[in-house]
């Protein structure tokens, strides 16, 4: 079945993907200098810090998108079995002292002496690359639970080994991204609502088997109750969203990010954002991404093919699912959780994999001015 798409260019909407990445990232890069420079001067004596390290993960970022714009979409398939399998050596590998980074009880990172890495977020991308080679050559069996096992046993094992960190809020935030991914790739409703049953009886477990994640909870539904304690930093990221109004305070005038608001160049700079820009420039940078999620939707329904089609697609779910997720949580909407802000935020290795997922986006090949819905 062909479909009309009148004003559909693929140049376009790939130069628009490319030009919202770049600013997206340079903005981060200024945000970032702003919510660190205090603590970072304060704590390790050099208020540029975080900003070296923030460029050198943008810079690093630009070149994964210029090699995937370069090699093209269908270049990564040749690694679709690959890239989980290393993902998948490197969640094991956190657990190894030693070679493993442990802050705040958790061991989610790397050392490699000049450089961490998170392996959560590269197993992100192990998962798109999978997903999109794996139902292109299965898609007639993807509506039972069998055609579709290999990949949610893949997440499956990428949430099992990511929960031990432990990092629930990554957890989450694949398993969200895979249940969306097997709708899109033909999963039967029973199947989908066998899993969202299945969903809202092992979060409350997982919640209630970890003292922290019960306090958070209940910092959640009343964090003044715990104003010093567990209340604390969503108390402090309300104060920030509501002292920018609509215009903002103005660049490097945040009053939370002098050590009030804890993980302000990270997991709360959208709080910071709020602050310094306002109402106005926090829906400017969501109408960002928004672009990006839209963009990525219309160019998966026009892909040459089902590859490309899932491909674009499943990168599009991480953006948007971790967007939203993080949002959610600065503003209070959902219980306190650690994911940071796609693109903006500190963190060399999240800067490179979206940067992988955005030039995914722009990379993947189109049909010209025809919307192509492909039946079995």
């Amino acid at each position: 079945m062909e479909i009309s798409s009148r004003g559909f260019n693929k140049d376009n909407l790939s130069l628009a993907v490319d030009v919202l990445t770049f600013a997206l990232t340079i903005f981060g890069v200024f945000v970032v200098y702003s919510a660190s420079y205090y603590q970072s001067q304060s704590l390790y004596g050099d208020e540029f810090l975080y900003l070296k390290k923030q460029i050198f993960g943008v810079f690093l970022g630009w070149i994964s998108f210029f090699i995937i714009k370069l090699l093209g979409t269908d270049f990564l398939k040749k690694f679709y079995i690959v890239l989980p399998i290393i993902a998948a050596i490197l969640l094991c590998l956190v657990f190894i002292p030693g070679i493993s980074v442990e802050a705040y009880g958790a061991r989610r990172w790397i050392n490699l002496g000049f450089f961490t890495i998170q392996p959560s977020e590269i197993a992100k991308f192990a998962l798109v690359v999978f997903s999109a080679a794996y139902f292109e050559k299965n898609y007639r069996k993807t509506k039972g639970i069998v055609g579709s096992l290999p990949f949610f046993l893949m997440g499956g094992l990428f949430c099992g080994l990511i929960i031990l960190q432990p990092n629930l809020s990554v957890c989450v935030d694949i398993a969200l991204s895979v249940f969306l991914i097997s709708i899109v790739a033909g999963l039967d409703t029973k199947w989908m609502i066998g899993f969202c049953l299945l969903g809202l009886i092992a979060l409350p477990i997982l919640i209630a088997i970890e003292p922290y994640r019960m306090a958070r909870l209940i910092a959640f539904l009343d964090p003044w109750s715990t104003p010093k304690t567990e209340g604390y930093q969503l108390i402090q990221s309300l104060y920030a969203i509501g002292n920018g109004g609509l215009f903002g305070t103005g660049y490097l005038n945040s009053r939370q990010a002098l050590k009030f608001l804890p993980f302000a160049e990270s997991d709360f700079i959208f709080s910071i954002i709020c602050e310094e820009f306002g109402l106005f420039g926090a829906i400017t940078v969501l109408c960002a991404f928004l672009a990006i999620v839209i963009i990525g939707i219309k160019k998966s329904m026009n892909a040459k093919d089902r590859y490309n089609s899932m491909l674009c697609f499943a990168a599009t779910v991480f953006i948007a699912v971790q967007v939203i997720i993080n949002v959610a949580v600065v503003s209070g909407s959902i219980p306190p959780t650690g994911l940071p802000l796609p693109l903006i935020s500190a963190g060399n290795t999240q800067i490179i994999v979206f940067c992988m997922m955005s030039a995914v986006i722009s990379a993947t090949k189109c049909d010209h001015l025809t919307l192509k819905c492909k039946t079995p």
